[in-house]
């Protein structure tokens, strides 16, 4: 059974409270490949301070646990795209193989693998940190939804009032009763 301090709470929760990274350093790692939100096994050994290779290697020991939806192993096309993104600045950052990426349902996977105190409060706020972007993503939908609507009503009313400038700049020609004489066989000037 947990101890339980003088404040109340226990030491593990403490513990794992100053083992939680800021949400903004795990946003900053994820990236697009495949058209999947992804972090790479090189910024994921990072986070959970491992070395990337022990990281790997808890991975290949355990490979039925990543099926392709959890895990990607990045093509030569897929890390030219990175770099040219300059999501990652060199290649070399990526080490000597082929580097994985872990999907948000792949990171899940790797708090059984990894089971470390720090492997799971990592986990928590990278977990915390996909929920966050599906949230923005969720609020730009309705953004967008919204100036769609907008700009319906918008042009709708941008017609009017265009309609009404151009009224203003060219008045419509009245017919005008011409006064004078005729001559029969002359034009009119």
């Amino acid at each position: 059974m947990a101890k339980k301090t003088a404040a109340g709470g226990t030491a593990r929760a403490r513990r794992m409270k100053q083992l939680l990274i800021p949400e903004e350093k795990i946003l900053k790692h994820i990236v697009i490949v495949r058209n999947q939100r992804v972090l790479l096994d090189v910024h994921l050994a990072e986070l959970y301070g491992i070395q990337t290779r022990v990281l790997k290697q808890a991975v290949r020991r355990n490979l039925d646990r990543f099926p392709d939806d959890f895990m990607i192993e990045l093509s030569d096309a897929d890390m030219d795209l990175l770099v040219s993104q300059n999501v990652i600045l060199d290649r070399k950052q990526l080490g000597g193989s082929a580097p994985f990426a872990f999907t948000e349902a792949g990171v899940a996977m790797l708090s059984s693998v990894l089971k470390s105190e720090k492997a799971i409060g990592t986990n928590i706020a990278i977990m915390r940190a996909f929920v966050a972007l599906r949230k923005m993503a969720i609020n730009y939908h309705d953004i967008l939804d919204i100036l769609r609507s907008m700009r319906t009503e918008y042009d709708t009313k941008f017609d009017q009032i265009f309609d009404s400038l151009e009224q203003l700049i060219r008045p419509p020609q009245a017919t005008r009763t011409l006064i004078g004489f005729e001559i029969p066989g002359s034009q009119r000037v």
